[in-house]
């Protein structure tokens, strides 16, 4: 879809449909949707005095313009009550609108910048939110139906400010959210991608492609490279597989000084099917996702290297299959990690953590500032929060809330879970230095726990999206399948510090 700004009158734009919006329990109406009103006759007016159109958070009504204005349509979208409006409530209506009129084979938008001048919201905020809507929530995967599409995706739209001196402001805005919704869109397609295509070695091909315009650098860790670095733990989950592993490396340097200002980890497990201790076989295709949190590194440096923050950011990303074959490792074994601790593996069914452990390790010994690590890692911080929230656990509060506000500004929301060292006793080892899962109680913090033990000193934060980085439904601008989350979040993270 292409996304643009002109400087018009909503009355004299032509489209296929424009949009206007009215909030709850008033009959009062914003510039743009009066002026529509008037010149189709008041019918938007009556409809809400009969109750026809009652307002309510993406509540949306069509309605033929029959010529009384260049648009073909008029999508009227229910923004809620005035007082609970946010940005991420113009986001939502955005994509919700814009994929009832994509599903309705009408392909070019016009829209106002939404809630602009309420809530604090300049008009350049509400073309991003309107920009990331609009691109997220019309997100389609079809790289493998042969068979034609019921509706092809939305070609154009054109956010219309009639105020020439907002346009600069209004471009910005549409420019950064293009931005970060096409690196959504890139994590995304990656956890939406079967196990049989995105590999590891895919992995990095995709990797490969963000550094083809020279802002990023990057380097592969092959597994003779990982074995002489110590990183016994994820060649460890390697050996069931046939995929040989891969350690991601990429580098944006935005900033003349060599040091790591911020480093971001990602699990990139390709296809988790348990190991030796294999998970039951009901939904267990969902697991062609357990790399979302790799996925989001990725996508993220993408778009950091396409924003120019001035700061010095270096994702890794260790990814490998966990597959049960005669090499695989066993509940019992040992494992020894790059920092020299010992592992006993009680479930091979928790390797995510092992593998973070090797490369949360090695982001340690190359004297990074700080951390943040992203993975799919718990089914026990799903169960305890659900597909809203995302967990946050940390050693260092300052970095945490930063973590959380930025992921309040995606609409990515982060709810931040104790880190009691009394739930480190859950994986003292009787012949190790640690076990890599305790019992069944309060397991997202024991894998959290567990990450601990390898980042030293080191401000962190750890995010687990085991029960985010997927969706079963529509709402907003999400769509069945994987959502992208938390790409939005690690960037406006980054800025946060670069600013």
């Amino acid at each position: 879809m292409e996304v643009n700004t002109k400087v018009d009158k909503l009355t004299e734009t032509k489209a296929d449909a424009i949009v206007v919006c009215c909030f709850e329990e008033t009959t009062s109406l914003d510039n743009n949707t009066a002026a529509i009103d008037e010149a189709m006759g008041g019918v938007i007016s009556q409809l809400i005095n009969t109750g026809s159109i009652k307002s309510k958070l993406n509540e949306i009504t069509i309605l033929h313009t029959l010529g009384k204005l260049p648009a073909d349509r008029v999508a009227i979208v229910g923004m809620g009550k005035a007082d609970k409006l946010t940005l991420d409530r113009v986001r939502g209506a955005t994509g919700e609108v814009c994929r009832l009129l994509q599903k309705k084979n009408l392909y070019t938008i016009a829209i106002p910048t939404l809630g602009a001048g309420m809530a604090d919201i300049t008009p350049g905020d509400a073309a991003q939110a309107i920009t990331e809507g609009a691109l997220l929530g019309t997100y389609l995967f079809r790289q493998h139906q042969t068979k034609k599409a019921e509706y092809d995706e939305l070609k154009e739209l054109t956010i219309i400010e009639p105020d020439t001196g907002k346009i600069p402001g209004v471009s910005r805005g549409c420019d950064k959210g293009r931005i970060l919704a096409e690196a959504t869109n890139l994590a995304r397609d990656m956890v939406n991608e079967p196990s049989n295509y995105m590999t590891p070695s895919r992995m990095v091909a995709v990797a490969n492609k963000l550094v083809e315009d020279g802002r990023l650098e990057i380097s592969v860790l092959e597994a003779d490279q990982m074995a002489e670095l110590g990183m016994g733990a994820l060649l460890g989950v390697a050996r069931g597989s046939q995929e040989p592993p891969k350690f991601i490396i990429l580098r944006y340097q935005g900033t003349e000084s060599k040091e790591t200002d911020i480093a971001l980890v990602g699990k990139g497990i390709t296809f988790d099917s348990g190991g030796i201790s294999i998970k039951p076989s009901e939904g267990m295709g969902e697991m062609k996702g357990d790399m979302a949190g790799g996925a989001a590194v990725i996508a993220a440096m993408g778009a950091l290297a396409r924003l120019k923050p001035k700061i010095n950011v270096t994702a890794f990303i260790p990814t490998t299959e966990n597959m049960p074959s005669g090499k695989a490792i066993k509940p019992g074994d040992i494992l020894t990690a790059i920092n020299g601790k010992t592992i006993e593996i009680i479930t091979t069914d928790a390797e995510g953590r092992l593998i973070l452990a090797d490369a949360l390790g090695y982001a340690v010994k190359l004297g990074v500032k700080r951390i943040v690590d992203v993975a799919t890692l718990t089914g026990a911080c799903r169960v305890a929060l659900g597909d809203i929230y995302s967990g946050a656990f940390g050693n260092n509060q300052e970095l945490t809330s930063k973590v959380i506000e930025a992921g309040i500004q995606a609409g990515e929301l982060i709810w931040q879970m104790p880190m009691h060292e009394d739930y480190q006793t859950q994986l003292e080892s009787d012949v190790a230095d640690i076990k890599n899962a305790g019992n069944r109680w309060g397991g997202a913090i024991t894998g959290a726990q567990f990450l601990a033990e390898f980042i030293d000193d080191t401000p962190w934060v750890h995010i687990d999206i085991a029960g985010t980085f997927l969706s079963d439904k529509e709402r907003k601008y999400l769509v069945k399948g994987g959502t992208g989350v938390p790409v939005r979040t690690l960037v406006n993270f980054v800025l946060s510090l670069a600013n």
